[in-house]
């Protein structure tokens, strides 16, 4: 395998360096999820679910090198939002990411143990994680998307689509049918009011409740103020 190239800041340890104590591993894999141009899937968005990661971690135990890999490969290979490749992109993710890790020689368990963490960590895919590495991922994930990074990330999202922000004649969609495709604000409603349900572990709960508040003050605001 080639040498990892140069870091996008330039140097190439300084991104690495964030993620300590696995600044080695991100310096050797951070490249294959930072090649795409999706705003809302960049460094930045992995650097927040490494320290979502690693904050849940502390707390629920699991082995932190599996879940340091799993959170540098979860988005290594990009598929837009409207592609009908969209429930298979963490599928795809982890086939990429087992070859990857294959060629730099660790153990099959280990590979495995990444890729079913990669595999299970989407909210599309709708794939039950059966370790706790990939219920630390899965939430560590999760908890970027609700909060007001959550909110950013929808809009940001809902502008690359080119979808409107509301129906102006009916925002709540009272008297018509949801379509997030459409519009910005649907999307609260259909995904991401339903994520703080679904958190795996103690930890992650605690810190969706938290983020769920902050989004649905948010669209109250929003909606008083339209």
């Amino acid at each position: 395998m080639e040498e990892p190239s140069p870091s996008v800041s330039g140097d190439p340890m300084f991104e690495a360096k964030a993620f300590l104590p696995f600044e080695n591993l991100a310096s050797q894999l951070i490249r294959y999820s930072t090649e795409s141009d999706d705003g809302s899937h960049d460094l930045a968005h992995i650097l927040r679910v490494f320290r979502n990661a690693s904050r849940i971690q502390a707390s629920e135990g699991g082995d932190a090198r599996i879940v340091a890999a799993a959170v540098l490969l979860h988005d290594c290979v990009a598929v837009e939002k409207d592609s009908p490749l969209r429930s298979k992109a963490s599928a795809l993710a982890a086939e990429k990411a087992t070859v990857i890790l294959a060629e730099l020689g660790w153990i099959a368990d280990d590979v495995a143990a990444v890729a079913h963490a990669i595999t299970a960590h989407s909210f599309s895919a709708n794939i039950a994680p059966e370790t706790i590495e990939a219920r630390i991922l899965q939430d560590a994930d999760r908890l970027d998307a609700i909060g007001m990074v959550g909110v950013g990330r929808c809009f940001y999202i809902g502008g690359r689509m080119s979808s409107a922000l509301y129906d102006p004649f009916d925002p709540s969609a009272l008297d018509r049918e949801l379509d997030d495709k459409r519009y910005v604000i649907d999307h609260f409603q259909t995904k991401l009011f339903k994520l703080a349900e679904g958190f795996q572990t103690n930890a992650g709960r605690a810190l969706a409740a938290e983020r769920d508040k902050r989004l649905r003050d948010f669209l109250a605001a929003f909606m008083d103020e339209i």
